[in-house]
């Protein structure tokens, strides 16, 4: 006796169970494998302006604590320290000495803030999306009705529906 009757309509359920378990492992084995730093929850991040910043960039010179460019999550904070002796700009936030100023970061894009302690007078900022568990559930529903779909088209020729008898007719 076979497990489970040869019909089409048991061929489409295996299907689907069998493509919604393939694509969820693909989809969570390279989740897993190419995992980067917007896989996290927001947070606030210091961003410190040494003492003498203003007098290197005058001369040209890059601070070294200070990045040229930075990735961040959406709703991330970005919380810039002034510690210099003059005060500084980054975009929309102006920032007196011994002060701090936040900029939230709400929306996913790539920004070119004007930046007066950068050389180059500009910082770049990447604000990526943050992978939840919604985006990985998309992923798993976009892959996993083809794959269904493949597979039992691939079960037919594998292993053709058995012909109705005459006795199952009548």
């Amino acid at each position: 006796m076979k497990f489970l009757p040869n019909t089409l309509g048991w061929r489409i359920i295996l299907s689907l169970v069998a493509g919604l378990a393939l694509a969820w492992a693909f989809s969570e084995g390279t989740f897993l494998l190419l995992k980067d730093t917007s896989d996290r929850v927001p947070q606030r991040i210091e961003l410190v302006i040494p003492p003498g910043t203003a007098e290197r960039v005058a001369a040209g010179e890059a601070v070294p604590s200070l990045p040229s460019d930075l990735v961040f999550v959406v709703g991330d904070v970005l919380a810039v320290k002034n510690e210099d002796l003059v005060s500084h700009q980054l975009g929309p936030v102006w920032v007196p000495p011994g002060t701090t100023a936040s900029l939230t970061l709400d929306q996913p894009n790539k920004y070119a803030y004007a930046c007066t302690f950068q050389p180059s007078r500009y910082l770049g900022l990447e604000v990526r999306p943050r992978v939840t568990a919604w985006t990985r559930l998309q992923a798993l529903l976009l892959a996993g009705p083809p794959m269904a779909a493949l597979l039992a088209l691939y079960s037919l020729v594998l292993f053709p529906l058995a012909p109705r008898s005459k006795q199952a007719d009548s």
